[in-house]
């Protein structure tokens, strides 16, 4: 039964801000309180225990979150994404444009959500693409391949901080870095997929 649960709220959150296109933080906090009344928990509890964990973990990312999006807005405003393009661009030649595009969703990725990410960048993908007389289905993937790996793998971004944090190593945020990101595995991997 509880297998049932887990899945109807799952399916619920899909349904709500794909096809109701509702905003994911009130469908994720209405998702809480279904799941709070689904497991019986008692009804004079539940807003505190939503309210403890959320706070929980806005305590050790919430500060990584706003200096993220101040950044995301900075890099968007001065052109910032276009420049770092061009300086790939120069670095690597035109042979590369889906690993450019990669590189470039990487770096842009540390400091902004992926999805501020891919909406920043869009307008630079569609213009490369062109330039460089590459498909745009291939630019998105690689710029999608790009802004993931890094958004999941590597601090300070906010998803690997509250991993990190549930697991009890947000002051070894360093060492977590360098298991993520040393030798061949974890943010080079969607580099090697694009290559």
């Amino acid at each position: 039964m509880i297998v049932f649960w887990l899945v109807l709220t799952i399916l619920f959150i899909i349904f709500a801000t794909a096809k109701l296109k509702w905003h994911p933080f009130l469908v994720l906090i209405l998702s809480a309180f279904l799941v709070a009344l689904f497991y019986q928990v008692p009804l004079n509890t539940v807003a505190k225990t939503i309210s403890d964990g959320f706070g929980g973990i806005l305590g050790y990312i919430g500060l990584v979150i706003v200096f993220g999006t101040i950044i995301g807005l900075i890099l968007e405003k001065t052109g910032a994404a276009i420049v770092m393009a061009e300086t790939v661009i120069k670095v690597l030649g035109p042979r590369f444009p889906t690993l450019t595009m990669s590189i470039v969703g990487a770096v842009v990725s540390v400091p902004v959500f992926c999805d501020s990410g891919y909406i920043i960048l869009n307008s630079l993908k569609e213009t490369l693409a062109e330039r460089l007389h590459v498909s745009s289905v291939a630019m998105s993937i690689a710029l999608a391949t790009g802004l993931y790996a890094t958004h999941t793998f590597v601090p300070p971004t906010p998803g690997p901080i509250a991993a990190a944090g549930n697991l009890g190593l947000e002051s070894n945020l360093g060492l977590v870095i360098m298991v993520v990101c040393g030798g061949d595995s974890g943010c080079c991997t969607g580099w090697l997929v694009v290559v």
